[in-house]
């Protein structure tokens, strides 16, 4: 009983200084694993280049073996923790939030965990987001599984996780809150944007004093640029949606034609292909933000900085549609800072090009970020998080807008999340009366005034609602193996040879329960009632009734 008061305050859907309090310490878990993570990738590419080049004389053949090796060891760490267990990334996430309440199997987070750091270590085109909102949610939906708090607030813990490990990752607190709300729980209330908040900002800091103040993609500073310019906006994106387009459905293609092949060969043919690019291309090798300032830095011709982007496309569309472990964010936010530099030289006739690289770069990465993820909050809120200005807002409206609408109307692109998990068979939609009803744990809602009898005669049932009808009565029947509990009514039926008490037998649930679960067991006979239990099935502390239930689903909200 010593956790009691803090389940019974976050079982109900409203903001608390418990729930706050319970954000900043899923939230600060999950950061030290994303910043422990960072550190891992960062040795493993350094002493691995390091060790290889020792070994090997010739660059590109260190380009080419890196993949290989990591793809070796990954498969070793899979066969270790079961191939079954290696469903990870993002929409993984977002089914497991939808419908276990954020509730992610341990061995997928040590396969997302060392595979992700193998996968980023190895130069394949993968972001590091992906297995921080695994590892985010799952840290702090452990938190919430050892406290055993209602299910309700171990999603919202599972928010904070996530939110916390995107923003540990870039940095950008804002657009980490506004992606959890905005892609993976798709809703937007004060009691769960608060403690998501204090997590991401928990990220944060943590991040900043590891790692510094400056983000990684502080080289991408907004330069205004004249009105005229503007219109030409609309047609970056525009472009910028077709691209999205093709790349979500390369993707999607790429999935669907391996799908028969086993997975250790997916591994391998994704290894051989990046390393063949990768010994012929260097710069098309990995999602680092880095490497674009470098080539940015080295005034690349156009020819070039086209090749390097069509095979970062081609890199990120088999690396991650063959199982790569990592995420989709990092490639396409890559992809669009080249993408907004190529479409920038067609105006090389006009303007000073290098002088507005670094602009181009920001409005491609929230073109490509919106019509890739369908998340334009997000796309607008990074890229205003990136560039620290607050002019790029209406250019950045300006591309986003027209970069949503053809990648949608025009193309009907969906978001590549949504994309795979229907290819996945991962459901991830939920009717609006269970959205509703998840959001109150059964502690809140159960009564707990109720008359408990044993055994006893009906005699003594029908004395006490005489005196007390509005009270519940509960009737409980012990046997050599189990304990069973039922709800004595009235019987109110009109039939003639209607008996004076009804008896509806009760199902127990755990106190971690929400009332969609009552409403599972109690929607057909839409009668009777459910007991609560916490750790001891046979040990009643609540009940919950048909007409309590529907007094929430009646509710009025605001």
């Amino acid at each position: 009983m010593r956790f009691q008061a803090l389940r019974q305050e976050v079982a109900h859907p409203r903001t608390s200084v418990q729930l706050c309090l319970l954000g900043i310490v899923g939230g600060t878990l999950a950061a030290l694993i994303i910043i422990l993570f960072r550190l891992c990738v960062e040795w493993i590419r350094e002493s691995g280049v390091a060790t290889l080049t020792s070994w090997l004389v010739h660059d590109w053949l260190v380009l080419l073996l890196m993949p290989l090796i990591s793809v070796a060891i990954i498969l070793f760490i899979a066969f270790l923790t079961g191939f079954k267990h290696y469903r990870l990334g993002i929409p993984f996430v977002i089914h497991r939030v939808k419908y276990f309440y954020g509730n992610i199997p341990f061995r997928t987070t040590i396969n997302q965990f060392f595979g992700g750091m193998l996968a980023l270590a190895g130069g394949f085109v993968v972001g590091r987001e992906g297995p921080s909102v695994h590892m985010g949610a799952s840290s702090s939906g452990l938190l919430g599984q050892w406290l055993r708090l209602p299910y309700n607030s171990v999603r919202i813990l599972a928010g904070c996780g996530i939110a916390a490990g995107i923003s540990a990752s870039f940095n950008t607190p804002f657009a980490a809150v506004i992606f959890v709300m905005e892609v993976v729980l798709r809703e937007y209330k004060i009691h769960i944007f608060v403690p998501i908040m204090l997590a991401a900002a928990c990220g944060s800091v943590l991040a900043r004093s590891v790692f510094g103040e400056v983000n990684e993609l502080s080289f991408l500073s907004f330069t205004a640029f004249s009105q005229w310019m503007y219109l030409y906006l609309v047609v970056l994106g525009i472009l910028l949606g077709m691209l999205a387009t093709l790349f979500n459905r390369q993707l999607m293609r790429v999935m669907t034609w391996f799908r028969p092949v086993s997975m250790v060969w997916r591994l391998i043919l994704a290894a051989c292909i990046t390393g063949t690019v990768g010994a012929l291309l260097p710069e098309a090798l990995g999602a680092n933000f880095i490497d674009v300032e470098h080539l940015f830095d080295s005034d690349p011709g156009t020819l070039l900085l086209v090749s390097v982007l069509v095979f970062k496309v081609i890199l990120a569309v088999f690396a991650i549609g063959l199982g790569i472990p990592g995420g989709i964010i990092g490639p396409v936010m890559v992809i669009g800072m080249l993408a907004g530099a190529v479409l920038l030289l067609p105006l090389s006739y006009f303007i000073d090009v290098p002088e507005f690289t670094n602009s181009f770069a920001l409005l491609g990465i929230a073109g490509m970020l919106t019509a890739v993820l369908h998340a334009p909050l997000a796309a607008l809120s990074a890229v205003m998080e990136l560039s620290y200005s607050p002019q790029i807002i209406l250019p950045a409206m300006l591309v986003i807008v027209p970069a949503y609408v053809t990648s949608t109307q025009f193309f009907k692109n969906r978001s590549i999340f949504i994309l795979q998990l229907d290819y996945q068979n991962l459901p991830y939609a939920i009717s609006s009366i269970r959205e509703a009803l998840e959001k109150t744990g059964v502690l809140a809602a159960m009564n707990t005034d109720y008359k408990l009898f044993n055994d006893a005669p009906e005699k003594a049932l029908t004395d006490h609602l005489e005196k007390e009808p509005t009270k519940i009565v509960v009737q409980q029947s012990k046997f050599e193996i189990d304990v069973q509990y039922k709800l004595v009514q009235y019987n109110v039926s009109l039939e003639h040879d209607a008996t004076a008490l009804s008896y509806y037998q009760m199902e127990g649930l755990s106190a971690q329960s929400t009332l969609h679960e009552v409403y599972e067991h109690l929607k057909k006979s839409r009668s009777g009632a459910v007991y609560i239990y916490d750790q001891d099935y046979n040990d009643i502390i609540g009940v919950i009734t048909w007409n309590i239930l529907q007094s929430f689903l009646q509710k009025a909200n605001y």
